[in-house]
């Protein structure tokens, strides 16, 4: 195991010893190497690989803290890994959409309250025939993104908006070109909506694979 690997398996397994927290501040590098058996240019390029993957943050002038830990932040590496993907790989996103987003759409019916259905009809009566393209893509990533963040699983949200807001190009595409875009984007959100004020998670879930389907299928033609 190279040397820097093993500093920062070490400054994790503090972490998950709860040795340090999330805000806590990191001893001084000659304090921590020494404890760690390790030298400090091996600690220091731990320190900055942990950095770039926002588990620590280095303050100038002040120390090194662990940051918050929570999944918006650690999963920004993620985020990052989506940003390079191509035309080619568009519908990969969109297949992993239709795995993850459905889940998610199951478990806010669990959790969903009047306040919450009343929240997402509201998105869907403001908009109409005379919404343009990026409006209509604009209250799409609204209404999936309420409904995904009422399942409380902040690390499926966070991978979930990641996912999402990459196929946004494709989806203005699609508005673009697919005739009555907008009516059939209001109907099958209506339609989930329904399910889930009914509490019926089965229907919901499996209108939103159906939902999402329809643009990856229209992208596959396109494509084709």
């Amino acid at each position: 195991m190279a040397v820097t690997d093993e500093a920062i398996l070490k400054i994790k397994e503090m972490i998950i010893s709860g040795a340090l927290g999330p805000g806590d501040r990191l001893p001084p590098e000659k304090e921590l190497s020494e404890r760690l058996g390790l030298s400090r240019s091996s600690m220091r390029e731990a320190v900055k690989a942990l950095e770039v993957i926002r588990v620590l943050d280095v303050r100038r002038g002040d120390g090194t803290y662990v940051t918050s830990l929570e999944p918006r932040l650690l999963l920004e590496a993620m985020s990052f890994v989506v940003d390079l993907h191509d035309d080619s790989s568009i519908l990969e996103l969109f297949a992993v959409r239709r795995i993850l987003e459905p889940a998610a759409v199951a478990l806010a019916s669990g959790r969903m309250t009047d306040s919450a259905i009343a929240s997402l009809r509201s998105q869907i009566e403001a908009v109409d025939n005379s919404t343009d393209v990026e409006g209509l893509v604009a209250h799409d990533l609204e209404f999936h993104g309420a409904i995904v963040a009422i399942a409380g699983n902040g690390y499926l949200t966070s991978l979930i908006e990641s996912l999402s807001s990459h196929t946004v190009r494709a989806r203005i595409w699609r508005g673009l070109t697919q005739e009555n875009s907008v009516g059939r984007t209001l109907a099958e959100h209506r339609a989930i909506v329904d399910a889930l004020e009914r509490g019926d998670a089965e229907l919901a879930q499996a209108l939103t694979v159906v939902h999402i389907s329809g643009v990856e299928q229209w992208l596959r033609d396109a494509v084709a």
